[in-house]
């Protein structure tokens, strides 16, 4: 369904704000499924009216009990469904008929069964757009607000004091993962604000819940776990809306397949896989990527600090120097620092610290600093002093064997400092058993303050989050004569495409069977290059399909060997072989685009090129279009940059004109980019700097988009 800018704000509402429950298939029995949405609902001071329903009861818990939604007096916001798949159509017809805004399904058996699932799945999502009522689920555990004491669900995961102060959120589509998320929060001290699983997502998706999450003043950070991700424009649109209000998204996805792709037939497509628009587009609007589910949650409790993340820079605080040191090594592999201290801090630093300790950074307390008698008012003195200094954003405190009274005087200390305003974040690592600093993560969990297993999370962490330099949207105009070349298919599309794109090409000539090649090659300087002419054919020096520096007088041979090479291959598109001077020598580079046609950005890559280009896989990518600067910063990360850049005694190599024909590519994609596919130039020949670059060989494919197939 289509949101204008209002409907977000309203489907949050709907979701996370309802003012009466309706429970179908409430029993106050025990422990089981059927018996813990109302439980919970209870439990955690729900402040709306609850409505159980069930024909076998007239009360459930002391609260009445109605036999359908009709037989409620006033009315209905959301509707739990505890029925079996079956009975859900009717559920769901009936909660639409009495007026509900929200039916969430928790059952399972539909499209994740097979045909039948697939049918009553389709049958829910066609009555909720017939009728306005939106569906949360199937196959859901439903949705939390903490803070509203809302808490549609049954996962075991609620059974616990929640305060949701943390402003994150969580949305995903898979329910075991999202109990998990609850419990694993919990545990980091990430108390989450809200919690939504979509489950099969037969009407409402993650990404419409975020929408409706990121209009809640109380949510700052939106944590999603996505099995994909099809509608490309409105992840973009998310991605934008949430950039534009100042909330961070952080994305955990699996399930990166290639079904209903473009079928990579570019060395570029192959290299860098069937994701990386989503990956393109997260990169240029903010959306943070992550691998696994602790890293989802790292970065959300990274996020959540009181104090805001401002650089990169990082003061260290540990009891062991091999850790401190064992910090600064991850720091520094992960793009941060760990700055010198300025002269005043150490000065007061040296104050504090034992003599055999260190001041510099990491400051280096020592086991001795826990022992004195005034312990805790050193530390806290020493961390404030750290957090003061003006070469570093964030501090980070490594507990070893800290354990017993003395572990819960020192995260009473640390939650001390947190709650009186330190404004810089601080991060713990505790190198030590959660079951002897139990009592002590609990107290830093209640102030905020993230824990971290190990030197190497903390860092990898931080760099997910630490701002960077901002990814403009680059203000450069599409170039649609470009595209319209690209698109067409006819004879002369190569030459109407390097015309828009002012890229120089080597110019073959066609000799088709039965051409006087040794008449096409007269009076042109040779040597030349000799390749099969075949559309179908996507790489020719696979089969041998590509011949270099052949002299003028073995034209004709060589032209009768590919011919031959075509035929026992089976080549039927077999046009000919394309002969051209070749090219000067110089840097083989590989400029490529890629639209997938589903919304998302279209790409431009740039990398190492020539026949061994997937074995060295040197490419960057980033959504198009982009300008000739960005076209630079794109080359600056290949490994490849010093063979541009000049390297032992090398002329550099001509940039500017790599820089235009990427730059040049890209805006042709852009144009493009709501069709489906591929185009490369490969090799591009980069010639000593203020000579020009030449388009040796280019390879274009393309296909219908995705709602062009079946029209």
């Amino acid at each position: 369904m289509s949101l204008n800018d209002d409907e977000p704000a309203s489907l949050y509402r709907a979701l996370f704000r309802p003012e009466s429950v309706a429970i179908v298939g409430a029993s106050g029995r025990g422990v089981g499924v059927t018996a813990r949405p109302l439980r919970f609902l209870r439990q955690h001071r729900f402040a709306g009216r609850i409505h159980p329903v069930n024909p076998r009861y007239d009360e459930i818990d002391g609260i009445p009990c109605f036999p359908d939604l009709a037989s409620i007096p006033d009315g209905v916001d959301t509707v739990l469904s505890l029925v079996p798949a079956a009975q859900t159509a009717q559920i769901v017809q009936e909660a639409a008929a009495v007026g509900a805004r929200v039916v969430v399904v928790f059952a399972s058996g539909f499209a994740e069964v097979g045909e039948e699932g697939r049918r009553m799945q389709a049958e829910l999502d066609a009555i909720a757009r017939r009728t306005g009522v939106r569906i949360v689920g199937p196959n859901c555990q439903g949705l939390i607000h903490v803070r509203n004491q809302f808490f549609g669900t049954f996962t075991n995961a609620a059974d616990r004091e929640m305060h949701g102060t943390s402003g994150v959120a969580y949305v995903g589509q898979s329910g075991a993962v999202g109990g998990s998320m609850l419990d694993l929060a919990a545990e980091m001290g990430l108390s989450l604000t809200a919690w939504a699983s979509t489950g099969n997502q037969a009407n409402l998706d993650l990404v419409e819940v975020a929408e409706a999450m990121i209009t809640d003043d109380q949510i700052k950070v939106v944590l999603m776990y996505a099995e994909g991700i099809a509608d490309g424009a409105r992840f973009v649109r998310l991605a934008r809306r949430a950039a534009q209000a100042g909330k961070r998204l952080v994305l955990l996805r699996s399930g990166r397949s290639s079904t209903g792709k473009l079928a990579a037939a570019s060395h570029t497509g192959a290299m860098l896989g069937d994701d990386l628009a989503l990956v393109a587009a997260a990169e240029r609007y903010g959306v943070i990527l992550v691998g696994d589910v602790n890293e989802l949650l790292s970065v959300g409790a990274a996020l959540a600090a009181p104090a805001p993340l401002r650089g990169s820079r990082l003061g260290v605080i540990t009891a062991s120097g091999g850790a401190g040191i064992l910090l600064t090594d991850h720091a520094e592999d992960n793009g941060l620092e760990v700055p010198p201290l300025g002269e005043g801090t150490t000065t007061q630093l040296a104050a504090l610290v034992p003599a055999f300790g260190a001041v510099a950074n990491p400051v280096d307390i020592t086991a001795q600093a826990f022992s004195t008698p005034t312990a805790m008012q050193d530390l806290a003195e020493i961390c404030r002093l750290t957090a003061a200094d003006e070469a570093v954003d964030s501090v980070a405190f490594i507990l070893t064997m800290v354990i017993g009274q003395r572990a819960l005087d020192v995260a009473q200390m640390l939650a001390a400092l947190a709650r009186d305003g330190l404004d810089k974040p601080l991060w713990i690592v505790w190198l030590a058993s959660r079951e002897q600093t139990a009592d002590a993560r609990a107290v830093l969990r209640e102030a905020g303050i993230p824990v971290f297993a190990s030197v190497g999370d903390l860092a990898r962490t931080l760099a997910r989050v630490v701002p960077g330099p901002t990814r403009a949207v680059a203000d450069v105009a599409d170039d649609p004569e470009a595209a319209a070349a690209l698109l067409a298919d006819t004879p002369d599309r190569l030459d109407k495409i390097f015309s828009a794109l002012a890229v120089d090409r080597a110019s073959p000539v066609l000799a088709a069977r039965g051409a006087d090649v040794a008449a096409i090659v007269s009076g042109r300087p040779g040597p030349f290059a000799m390749k099969i002419n075949a559309p179908s054919l996507t790489h020719k020096s696979d089969i041998g399909g590509v011949r270099l520096d052949v002299a003028p007088e073995q034209a004709e041979t060589v032209f009768a060997e590919l011919a031959a090479i075509a035929d026992q291959h089976g080549i039927t598109d077999f046009a000919g072989v394309d002969i051209e001077p070749m090219a000067r020598p110089g840097l083989e580079l590989i400029v490529g685009a890629t639209s997938s046609g589903d919304g998302y950005p279209a790409i431009v890559s740039v990398g190492l090129g020539g026949t061994a280009t997937e074995v060295l896989a040197d490419v960057a990518a980033t959504a198009a279009p982009i300008d000739a600067a960005q076209a630079t910063d794109l080359l600056r990360r290949l490994k490849s940059w010093p063979l541009l850049d000049g390297f032992r005694g090398r002329p550099p190599a001509d940039v500017a004109a790599v820089t235009h024909a990427v730059s040049a590519v890209s805006r042709m994609a852009a144009a493009a980019s709501g069709h489906r596919f591929e185009f490369e130039i490969n090799p591009l020949i980069v010639h000593a700097a203020g000579e020009g670059a030449t388009a040796a060989d280019v390879l274009v494919h393309t296909a219908p988009a995705p709602d062009e197939r079946d029209s």
